[in-house]
């Protein structure tokens, strides 16, 4: 139904709007280890023409550039798509819906989102778009993050927010924090939304995050995020240190020199439309 999270996409929204910079300087890193993952799945050629929804500050479709097919980048946050077009003068951004493309149908070669789909509230409806805006035999691929019992990164999050949060707190209804983090709902959203089944690949990939300090996980989902920022937003000044202490001690594990490499793990998904 049209009304279904409404509240929790305005939140979404405004959260970007306003986070789009901290974004940029605090996830960049971590998020454009599983590109190349993802273009490799929707098995991406030179002159395709690739969708990426959900596109931030444009690094999918820079790389899409470079190995020589034709970007175009949509995302609701109108800072995400100004900054996009700043980094990538030659590459189209546009500002639009994942639940409404601005495209005619069968327009793309592949349609990607990397790690769009945890910010969506109606994944299935987002993947209908894609599926339609798609030409026949073309591939859709998405980057979910691993539940937390296989994520550490998460689970660090996680453990401390269940730890020391106030979670009686006042926020929009939400979708899962996780979603689509195991192969059969993938293939069965996939399936609803006009895939091939048969089609569907399913990788996980696991990275190393190299950040400078301890403290680097929390501030990044405090001030470079949404969810969990609207969560931390809500704490008591000592909840709050609470929850940074908390983090920071599960991150110091993985120290080597120079800072700490924090092991994350995600999932590469894709289809492809039938022929």
């Amino acid at each position: 139904m049209e009304s279904e999270y409404r509240d929790f996409s305005l939140l979404e929204h405004a959260g970007w709007e306003q986070a789009a910079g901290e974004y940029e300087t605090r996830w960049t890193d971590l998020t454009s280890h599983f590109i190349e993952p993802l273009l490799r799945a929707v098995d991406l050629s030179a002159g395709a023409r690739l969708l990426d929804v959900a596109c931030g500050p444009g690094y999918v479709a820079a790389a899409v550039l470079r190995a020589g097919a034709v970007p175009v980048g949509l995302d609701f946050s109108a800072n995400m798509v100004r900054r996009a077009r700043e980094r990538n003068p030659g590459i189209e951004f546009l500002e639009g819906d994942a639940e409404r493309l601005p495209f005619e149908t069968a327009r793309f070669d592949r349609v990607v989102t990397n790690f769009g789909v945890p910010h969506l509230a109606r994944p299935g409806i987002a993947f209908r778009e894609a599926r339609r805006v798609l030409r026949s035999g073309g591939r859709f691929g998405f980057t979910v993050w691993a539940a937390p019992e296989y994520n550490p990164m998460w689970r660090y999050v996680s453990d401390a927010i269940e730890a020391h949060a106030d979670l009686a707190i006042d926020l929009p209804e939400e979708p899962p924090r996780f979603p689509l983090c195991e192969e059969p709902p993938c293939r069965q959203a996939l399936e609803e939304a006009g895939f091939a089944p048969a089609s569907m690949t399913f990788e996980t990939v696991r990275a190393t995050w190299r950040v400078p300090s301890a403290e680097f996980l929390f501030e990044a989902e405090l001030k470079g995020g949404v969810r969990t920022a609207a969560v931390l937003a809500r704490q008591s000044a000592g909840r709050l240190v609470a929850i940074r202490a908390a983090i920071a001690d599960a991150v110091r594990a993985h120290a080597v020199p120079g800072g700490f490499a924090i092991p994350a793990t995600a999932h590469v998904v894709a289809a492809a439309a039938p022929s």
